[in-house]
């Protein structure tokens, strides 16, 4: 199907997973996708987040970098926002639309060898990418997100959550593959956990969100109590 694969990219050489292609052609499918409602929920999934003036960002495949840039303006000038994504295509598409956010930036990177040190950010986000990778590294992603956090470090993953009625699942299906039909969203809470993650948070965003948030522990030994991501909407919240 052309729109699937529209969709869900080519396969990606290093990993086996997906990247996009046609930057700009994904970012208008993305803002009819979402009826009007993509500026709110990607500013609401900044917002959950909990980044704060000054600190340093990543966001894991970025691809047009929709939530890299909202990120960038909550974190302000004192902070930096760096989108990775392995698809040069919408990296270039990203970048052209940053050009007023000096504190943003964007490379080629995958979810899997994130770029910087142990502990190097505050802050790691990642929106609609956990689905394109292949359930056999989705485990190492989780592992490297922790990886990159700074103790007490904050996680925000969002992904599409497929209606709950059958036949508008089925015809998700019939637009976009069954990848999106099918997408276990119910599969991101353990596998953050498993990854060493505490207080963690989940809920739903109109109309197509699904999201988790945690925090890596500040002491191995000290788990991290219920609300540690520092936002204000409650497990389960709705928007």
């Amino acid at each position: 199907m052309e729109l699937a694969r529209f969709l869900h990219g080519t396969s990606d050489t290093r990993t086996g997973g997906q990247t996009l292609t046609h930057g700009r052609a994904y970012e208008a499918f993305g803002n009819v996708f979402f009826g009007g409602r993509r500026r709110q929920v990607f500013t609401r999934l900044a917002r959950l987040s909990g980044a704060r003036p000054g600190d340093r960002a990543l966001d894991v495949g970025c691809g047009t970098g929709y939530l890299t840039l909202c990120v960038a303006d909550a974190v302000g000038p004192t902070g930096s926002a760096l989108g990775i994504d392995p698809s040069p295509d919408v990296l270039a598409h990203a970048r052209r639309r940053a050009v007023r956010h000096p504190q943003c930036a964007f490379a080629d990177g995958i979810a899997e060898d994130l770029p910087g040190p142990d502990g190097g950010y505050d802050l790691v986000v990642s929106s609609l990418m956990v689905h394109h990778l292949p359930e056999d590294v989705r485990a190492r992603a989780a592992a490297e997100m922790y990886r990159v956090l700074r103790p007490g470090g904050r996680l925000l993953l969002a992904d599409f959550r497929p209606p709950a009625n059958p036949l508008a699942r089925h015809l998700v299906g019939a637009v976009t593959g069954p990848v999106m039909e099918h997408n276990p969203v119910h599969l991101l809470q353990p596998l953050v956990r498993d990854a060493g993650f505490t207080g963690i948070e989940t809920g739903d965003l109109h109309p197509w969100i699904h999201y988790v948030r945690a925090a890596k522990p500040t002491d191995p030994g000290t788990p991290a109590g219920p609300g540690t991501p520092g936002a204000s909407a409650a497990p389960g919240e709705r928007a």
